[in-house]
C-alpha cells in the first residue's frame, strides 16, 4: 500500500477523536447542503461496531468528494443514539432492541440506512469456570459491557428478566477480556457480530467456554418478539469454543432524519455495492444484502435510502427491490 494511502487509513481508523482526512477527487458529488463533516458513530475498543464502522467511514471517504467522513470511537449503541439525536453524529450502528428501548425512532429524529447484520449475545466464561447457566451468576463478579453500550442494555434486560443479581462491571469489550483472562471477573456479557476482535483474540490465550442460552432465549423472544431471535454461535467461531445456543438481535446502520436525500442515497448505495469490500475486512460484512437491508422493523427508512432500493436492480435479475413500510409497534 501507498504511504499516502496507509497515512490516510490510519487517520480514518484512529477513533480517539475527531481528526481532519482528506477529500478523495474524481467521486460522486454530493448536494450543497450536506455537512461538510461527516461524523460516524461506531463503539468501544475491541467491538465489532469500531472495526466495521471504520472501514465503512473509509469507503464513504473515497466516494463522497465534499464530505471529510470522519469515524468516532463511542460506547456503542446507547451512547450512538444519544449522539445522533443531539446532532453530534450524522450516521451511527445501533442495536435494534436499544432503539426500541429509547423510542427514538418515534421523535422523527433519526431514519435507517439499511440494516447490515446480526449481533449475537456472548455469554464468556473461561473453560474451567463452574458458571453453567445463566442463575450460576447470582453473586459473581460479571462484566455486563460499557455504560450506554448495546451489550449493557440488553444485558440488563436478560438479568431483568430472569431475576438473576451478580456484581455488575462496566467495561468494554477489550477491557473486559482482559479481566476474564488475569480473574478479576468470573464472565462477560458480549453482544457483538461474528467474531468479535476481543473474543477472537481471549481464545488464543486462553481456553474459553460459552453459557448456554437457549432457555433464555425464547423467554426473550417470546416477551420482545420485534427485537429477538434465537441463534446459535457455531463452533468454528472462536478457537477452541464449541457451538452454543443464544440469540441474535439485528444491526441497523442509522441516520439523522435531517440529512439530505442525495446524500443518504450515495451512503445507501456505498453500503449495499461494498460490501463485499468491507467483508474482506470483518466477515460479519458477508451478511450484508439488499434483500434484507430493507428490514429495519419499526424504524422507517430515510426517504433517500429508500429511493435508492427501490431504484437498485440486480445484475442478475434485473428486478427490482420491493420495499415494505415501516412495521407499527403492537405496544
Amino acid at each position: 500500500m501507498h504511504p499516502r494511502e496507509t497515512d490516510r487509513r490510519t487517520a480514518l481508523l484512529s477513533l480517539a477523536g475527531v481528526a481532519t482526512v482528506a477529500a478523495v477527487t474524481g467521486c460522486t458529488r454530493a448536494p450543497d447542503a450536506d455537512p461538510p463533516r461527516l461524523i460516524v458513530a461506531t463503539g468501544p475498543p475491541g467491538a465489532v461496531y469500531r472495526e466495521i464502522g471504520g472501514e465503512l467511514a473509509l469507503l464513504l471517504d473515497e466516494r463522497l468528494a465534499h464530505n471529510k467522513v470522519i469515524p468516532v470511537e463511542t460506547r456503542a449503541s446507547h451512547d450512538n443514539l444519544y449522539l445522533l439525536e443531539d446532532g453530534g453524529a450524522h450516521l451511527g450502528l445501533a442495536n435494534l432492541d436499544s432503539v426500541l428501548a429509547t423510542e427514538i425512532e418515534s421523535q422523527g429524529l433519526v431514519s435507517a440506512v439499511g440494516r447490515l447484520y446480526d449481533s449475537f449475545v456472548h455469554l464468556v466464561v473461561t473453560a474451567d469456570s463452574p458458571v453453567r447457566r445463566l442463575a450460576d451468576l447470582d453473586g459473581l463478579r460479571v462484566s455486563i459491557g460499557a455504560s450506554d453500550s448495546g451489550t449493557e442494555f440488553t444485558a440488563e434486560q436478560i438479568l431483568g428478566e430472569v431475576g438473576v443479581e451478580p456484581e455488575t462491571l462496566r467495561l468494554d469489550q477489550a477491557t473486559s477480556a482482559e479481566a476474564l483472562e488475569s480473574g478479576e471477573i468470573d464472565a462477560m456479557f458480549s453482544l457483538t457480530g461474528l467474531p468479535t476482535p476481543a473474543i477472537a483474540d481471549l481464545a488464543e490465550r486462553v481456553p474459553l467456554r460459552m453459557v448456554d442460552l437457549a432457555d433464555i432465549a425464547d423467554l426473550m423472544v417470546n416477551v420482545y418478539p420485534e427485537a429477538y431471535f434465537p441463534a446459535t454461535i457455531p463452533a468454528t467461531t472462536y478457537t477452541g469454543v464449541p457451538a452454543c445456543p443464544t440469540m441474535s438481535i439485528p444491526n441497523l446502520l442509522l441516520c439523522r432524519r435531517d440529512l439530505p436525500e442525495d446524500l443518504v442515497y450515495v451512503v445507501t448505495d456505498t453500503v449495499y455495492t461494498g460490501a463485499s469490500r468491507l467483508a474482506e475486512q470483518r466477515p460479519e460484512a458477508a451478511q450484508i444484502n439488499v434483500r434484507t437491508g430493507i428490514s429495519t422493523g419499526v424504524v422507517p427508512l430515510h426517504p433517500g435510502a429508500e429511493r435508492w432500493y427501490r431504484d437498485y436492480k440486480p445484475a442478475s435479475e434485473g428486478a427490482e427491490v420491493q420495499v415494505s413500510p415501516p412495521v407499527s409497534r403492537t405496544d
